[in-house]
């Protein structure tokens, strides 16, 4: 019995110590892995962020990201900068063409048939009315203004001129005297919008001492050399191209050579229904106005009288041009003539406003008004006929254009005495025509 008893107290034992070393061996084993995760894994295997970490990634990302995006950046900038350059390249590309479709547009404007124009104008077309009641269109319209033509001057006009018209006077040193003359009488009057086209420095400087509004072109190599030293004809040529650009920008002008004593405002007396209305250089009704002059070819018998129709010219020195298109066709021939040809500009000016279509030719299709000549009065009615006339004397025309005689200066003051001051024997001195 006891060896018994002391059997299973044995067996006890024993299963109690096997039991404590599989313990021993556990807790020994788990030991050694804890100390080969730690090895491996000093941080901990599952690893809380920490607002520190969580902190010091972020800003390693930025800094990447602030990285990149520089360097993106840079790409961008050269990337837009190469297609600027692409852009603006293009843009004046487009410009050019624009501009020269503009041109061909103007041109083929003034190509397209007159007899259309006016149909435009006048609406549908229509029946004839009755007998005597048939009016045709004697006012041709005005062209589409266009400021981009000369920004600079377009921004003047808008200050000087009046009802979009103005007188413009073209002067270069030569004429310094005389320009005071005019524009002083101006002032005097109280015509409030005239303007000088300066053609050098020297008359720039003087009529900006003076108070009078003035223009100084931009430089022409073309055109420079006339304006510095020209004489009265070679100025009066420049005019035509001068002019062309006041008509552009819608404006009428009312053209004046520099030898013109102005005595009243002349937009008093302008009818304004034509194309061009210009003083005349006759001195009568007939040759102002036109007459029937007959020739005689006594060899040829019962047909010996032919008759003809005449009239004095134009006076290319004192003129008033709307902006219609015949008018700029005017100044464009005009120009083109005098730039090819050794030609007075005041015959250009009447052959082109005159000459009838005909073989090989084609006529300019402009309505025309002849100024009253004692009202626009030039120098051969003055000497010759009005002084001498006691009647006529007591007349005031609204300018004087000394234009037949070439003491134009001492001409010029004696009419300001004569008609300003009421000096009666201002004109006296001078002789009919000159010596």
């Amino acid at each position: 019995m006891m060896s018994g008893r002391r059997d299973g107290s044995l067996m006890r034992s024993n299963v109690h110590s096997i039991r404590g070393s599989r313990i021993a061996i556990a807790i020994g084993i788990g030991i050694l892995l804890g100390c080969v995760f730690a090895f491996c894994f000093p941080h901990g295997f599952f690893v809380a962020n920490s607002p520190s970490r969580i902190q010091n990634r972020r800003i390693a990302t930025n800094n990447l990201q602030v990285g990149s995006a520089a360097c993106e950046s840079d790409e961008k900038a050269n990337m837009l900068k190469l297609e600027l350059v692409s852009v603006s390249d293009k843009n004046a590309e487009l410009k050019k063409q624009v501009r020269e479709l503009t041109e061909k547009l103007r041109l083929a404007e003034q190509g397209k048939d007159q007899a259309q124009k006016q149909v435009l104008v006048m609406g549908n077309p229509h029946k004839a009315g009755p007998f005597g009641t048939v009016k045709s269109l004697r006012t041709n319209p005005t062209v589409v203004a266009d400021p981009s033509v000369n920004p600079r001057l377009a921004k003047l006009l808008e200050k000087v001129a009046f009802r979009k018209e103005l007188i413009v006077c073209l002067a270069n040193s030569n004429v310094k005297e005389m320009l005071e003359v005019w524009f002083n009488n101006i002032k005097r009057v109280g015509i409030p919008n005239y303007l000088v086209v300066a053609l050098d420095d020297d008359i720039a400087n003087f009529c900006e001492l003076n108070h009078v509004p003035v223009y100084k072109r931009d430089p022409d190599q073309n055109v420079d050399e006339i304006a510095r030293t020209g004489g009265n004809h070679a100025v009066s040529g420049l005019k035509f191209r001068v002019l062309r650009e006041f008509l552009q920008l819608g404006y009428s002008v009312l053209l004046s050579d520099v030898d013109i004593v102005y005595l009243q405002d002349p937009f008093d007396h302008i009818y304004r229904d034509s194309d061009v209305e210009s003083m005349t250089d006759g001195h009568n009704n007939s040759t102002a106005y036109g007459f029937n002059d007959v020739f005689d070819e006594p060899s040829m018998g019962w047909a010996r009288y032919a008759h003809t129709m005449r009239v004095w010219v134009f006076n290319s020195g004192f003129f008033y041009i709307r902006p219609t298109i015949p008018a700029i066709e005017l100044l464009d021939r005009v120009a083109d003539r005098l730039a090819k040809e050794n030609a007075w500009d005041q015959a250009v000016f009447n052959e082109e406003l005159f000459y009838p279509s005909h073989p090989g030719y084609e006529g300019l299709h402009a309505s025309k008004r002849v100024m009253d000549y004692y009202n626009f009065m030039n120098s051969k009615i003055l000497f010759k006929t009005v002084r001498k006339d006691d009647k006529l004397r007591k007349l005031k025309p609204v300018i004087v254009h000394v234009n037949y005689h070439p003491d134009k200066l001492p001409r010029m003051k004696a009419v300001v005495d004569f008609y300003v001051n009421g000096n009666q024997d201002a004109l006296q001195a001078f002789p009919d025509g000159s010596e």
